[in-house]
């Protein structure tokens, strides 16, 4: 008769960490359950940082047949799951820009082994902290800051269990040391260590209750609530004007100054959360097909721990109780019906070998009340640009020679306004001889506040005392941001000439 299986409360997140740079070199490591030795960090830089130096990725390379399966080969080796099993250690790593934030546990004979999907969002945390912390999460912010970043990792895990992960509360007793203790009078260490202890009973009470994100006892004269929705819009769109591919990734950020324990509950445009009261209301989900278009879907909804899911599962509200200051209460994307707010049309047209013709008009296409600010609009030209002569009906323009580039900028754009942009580019004439110019596309950066690619919007912020008791008067501030992204967000705004 087989042994039963463990239950899934029996598993624990991972018996240690490690955070590696890119060389394969570590950081820092902490030791939950099993001694982190040399064996295992090795073992993670030969066979899943670097596998083609360890012996049996370096046959499989050898014997490939071609260079297009070696090729193959490698490509694989880029996506990979981020959970891997080697020997009896199964590791589970999130890279972040310059490190590797690596969990590790070693496969035991009891049955009881790692949660993948706990250690895995235990590494979120950890990359999520640091950030908080640090500014950022690369091998400068934890090399300057190490040992602040062990005593984080002693205080959010213990014996291979997450605890504490609230940055806001572990900022209440996980602070840089004083230096200048030892400067103090006998009188002022007293009142200092006092302050300490009184933190620590603070901190303590804190982690323990069902809130552990906000501190109870905030009060404020002038409670208001501020909520962002900010986008990057991702567009890829043909010569001729046509939508090649779009996506929306768009984040609900807020700042919060209540008093007291309040409750907020926030509604959206979503066309499940729609539906599902509606249904709830005894009323057709479908009766308006003008309200219908107004509904947007969202795909992959990230929440804040604060956010009661049970909540939104049922009811497909947003009720959650605040941590006090700035926090991102969702991320989501869009995929659908993306309202595009610029449409460019660019013309190239040689003439002759030494000079090129650039036409580019450029449309608004939002409401007339809306203004977009700082639009700046990039276009390539070939390497060998001698000089280029612009005109503009709005907005500057220049040569950037160090850019390569076409630098267009408009400050203000008014909804359903179009500008033009002509240039007559020279070439050098001392190359020996002529090869087709492929251009690059044509880049576009703008904000615009007040408007959503995604039509995401907010239909109710509602705040409420504790228990659902009535709340004092509240200011609240809602604003809408368009961004075209940049490299850190993941948005492009890209038109093709050809």
């Amino acid at each position: 008769m087989s042994s039963p299986s463990p239950s899934p409360s029996s598993s624990y997140a991972l018996s240690g960490i490690f955070i590696v740079n890119l060389r394969g070199e570590v950081l820092i490591s902490r030791a939950y359950r099993d001694h982190l030795d040399k064996h295992v960090f090795d073992a993670f830089r030969l066979e899943i940082l670097n596998p083609k130096t360890s012996r049996g990725a370096a046959r499989s390379y050898a014997n490939a047949s071609s260079s297009s399966q070696r090729k193959m080969d490698a490509e694989n080796a880029m996506i990979e799951a981020p959970v891997r099993r080697v020997g009896s250690l199964t590791y589970a790593f999130k890279r972040h820009r310059d490190v590797y934030v690596v969990g590790v546990s070693r496969e035991r004979g009891d049955g009881v082994g790692m949660n993948q999907v706990i250690g895995f969002t235990f590494l979120c945390h950890v990359v999520r902290l640091t950030t908080q912390y640090f500014g950022s999460c690369d091998e400068n912010a934890i090399r300057g800051n190490f040992v602040l970043m062990y005593e984080l990792l002693d205080e959010i895990c213990d014996n291979g269990y997450p605890q504490i992960t609230a940055g806001e509360t572990l900022k209440t007793f996980i602070t840089q040391r004083d230096k200048s203790r030892e400067l103090m009078t006998k009188d002022e260490q007293h009142r200092a260590a006092m302050r300490e202890q009184q933190m620590a009973v603070e901190a303590a009470r804190q982690m323990t209750s069902a809130v552990q994100w906000r501190k109870p006892g905030i009060t404020y004269k002038k409670n208001e609530v501020f909520l962002d929705i900010v986008e990057s819009v991702t567009v890829m769109m043909s010569a001729e004007g046509t939508v090649l591919r779009s996506a929306v990734q768009g984040g609900i950020y807020m700042r919060t100054q209540l008093s007291g324990m309040p409750i907020l509950t926030v509604g959206l445009n979503d066309r499940l959360a729609v539906e599902s009261r509606s249904m709830a209301q005894g009323e057709q989900p479908h009766a308006s097909a003008a309200a219908s278009r107004k509904l947007i879907e969202l795909d992959d909804l990230q929440f804040h721990q604060s956010v009661r899911l049970h909540k939104f599962t049922h009811e497909k509200t947003i009720e959650f109780t605040p941590p006090d200051g700035e926090f991102e209460l969702a991320r989501y994307r869009v995929s659908d019906n993306v309202t595009l707010p610029f449409k460019l049309m660019p013309a190239v047209k040689e003439l002759g070998r030494t000079r090129i013709a650039v036409t580019v008009n450029i449309k608004s296409l939002y409401s007339e009340k809306t203004v977009a600010n700082e639009v700046r609009v990039r276009i390539p030209v070939p390497k060998h640009t001698a000089r280029a002569v612009i005109n503009v009906t709005g907005g500057k323009a220049k040569y950037v020679p160090e850019e390569g580039c076409l630098r267009w900028k408009l400050k203000r754009v008014a909804g359903h306004e179009e500008f033009q942009l002509d240039a007559e580019v020279t070439l050098s004439s001392t190359l020996s001889e002529h090869k087709a110019w492929v251009q690059p596309p044509i880049n576009v950066l703008f904000q615009l506040p007040m408007f959503t690619a995604s039509g995401l919007r907010v239909r109710f912020l509602e705040v409420k005392g504790e228990s659902g008791q009535p709340y004092p008067d509240v200011t609240r501030w809602i604003r809408y941001l368009c961004t075209s992204g940049s490299g850190e967000r993941g948005g492009s705004y890209e038109i093709r000439c050809a």
